[in-house]
């Protein structure tokens, strides 16, 4: 997970790009925020960031003040967000050591790539495992699945059922398997479980359903 850093002083910018990234990211970036060059200052002293946005005028030490702390300790990329849009400011800006400078008003689509890009070329960025069968696709680390698309809210063992079929995908798993690996080895009740469960399962991924296949006499399969 790429961890990121914005120090802004605006309340109003600072929350969008912290909400636009957080939905964009879904879940391999996280990002901190600092209001004001104090705060700015220490999370760079305290923490270890992938890649930081500072504003340039700020309460408190200045956005080229904390580039100045980061680059003695850190060649992550940094991105100046700034209403200073003259030439002397951006040459400035990347004499401190900045990768990106932008000038505001901007675009969240464009500085999100532009994160994206930087954290590419610094071997920062992290991809998240996804498991994949036709239009489905299971996201382990948030327990998240999601149809053409669209996600699909699962319950517990159903979730777990899907996992284990598509970790296994194209092979057949047996009931009594199903129930080891998805109820628990201690599960004492009829296998006939796994049959409601996946016929639950098959309605809730729609016309993905017809993907997991009833083997006669073997289980199920996923393919």
């Amino acid at each position: 997970m790429a961890r990121l850093l914005i120090v802004e002083d605006s309340f109003q910018i600072r929350e969008a790009v912290v909400d636009f990234f957080e939905q964009k990211g879904e879940g391999i970036i996280t990002i901190d925020s600092a209001g004001d060059g104090d705060a700015g200052m220490r999370a760079v002293t305290e923490n270890s960031y992938d890649l930081v946005i500072l504003d340039i005028m700020l309460p408190g030490p200045s956005g080229f003040m904390i580039c100045k702390k980061i680059r003695e300790k850190s060649d992550c990329p940094i991105i100046f967000l700034t209403a200073l849009g003259t030439e002397d400011n951006i040459l400035k800006g990347y004499e401190m050591g900045a990768d990106e400078y932008i000038v505001k008003p901007f675009s969240l689509k464009v500085l999100y790539a532009k994160c994206l890009v930087l954290l590419e070329r610094s071997g920062k960025r992290s991809k998240e495992r996804v498991l994949e069968v036709g239009d489905i696709r299971l996201y382990p680390s948030r327990m998240l699945v999601k149809v053409n698309g669209e996600t699909t809210d699962l319950a517990p063992k159903e979730y777990f059922l899907l996992k284990v079929l598509m970790e296994n995908k194209g092979y057949v798993l047996g009931r009594q398997k199903l129930l080891d690996l998805v109820w628990g080895m201690g599960f004492d009740g009829s296998d006939r479980v796994v049959d409601n469960h996946i016929k639950k399962l098959r309605q809730h991924l729609g016309t993905s359903g017809g993907s997991i296949k009833t083997v006669i006499g073997g289980g199920y399969k996923i393919t």
